[in-house]
């Protein structure tokens, strides 16, 4: 049986969860039912669902994925091109906010459907970077 996570607020919108001996720093963003979530270098838009009396679960996996800014950023480097395959992990994207590179992953073994953002370009919180299939 896996111990609960224990998580801990650290600042406004960011968040360490301990589980089983790993430390994670989740940073969280926006209101109830627009939720962005930057985890291990990637991107969710809305990865909870309300379920009922506070309960709270993912939401589903298998539908399709754009990744989003999850704040305000500079497009650093775009490392993907529409038809390339990129595998779970790989870095697509590289933003800058707050004197910070935010790496953007894929969260599965995929292929590019299409980049929406280009090098040097300031996008707003929300705006699809990466479209998967």
């Amino acid at each position: 049986m896996s111990a609960e996570p224990i998580v801990r607020r650290i600042a406004d919108g960011v968040y360490r969860v301990d589980v089983e001996g790993c430390g994670h720093v989740v940073h969280v963003a926006g209101a109830s039912g627009n939720r962005w979530v930057h985890w291990n270098g990637q991107v969710f838009h809305n990865p909870f669902e309300d379920v009922g009396h506070g309960v709270v679960r993912r939401a589903r996996a298998d539908q399709p994925q754009a990744l989003s800014a999850p704040m305000p950023a500079t497009v650093l480097k775009v490392l993907v091109e529409p038809g390339g395959a990129v595998k779970k992990g790989d870095t697509l994207i590289i933003l800058e906010a707050m004197k910070m590179e935010l790496p953007i992953r894929s969260a599965t073994d995929t292929v590019v459907r299409a980049v929406r953002c280009r090098e040097g370009e300031l996008v707003p919180a929300g705006a699809v970077l990466v479209e998967l299939e």
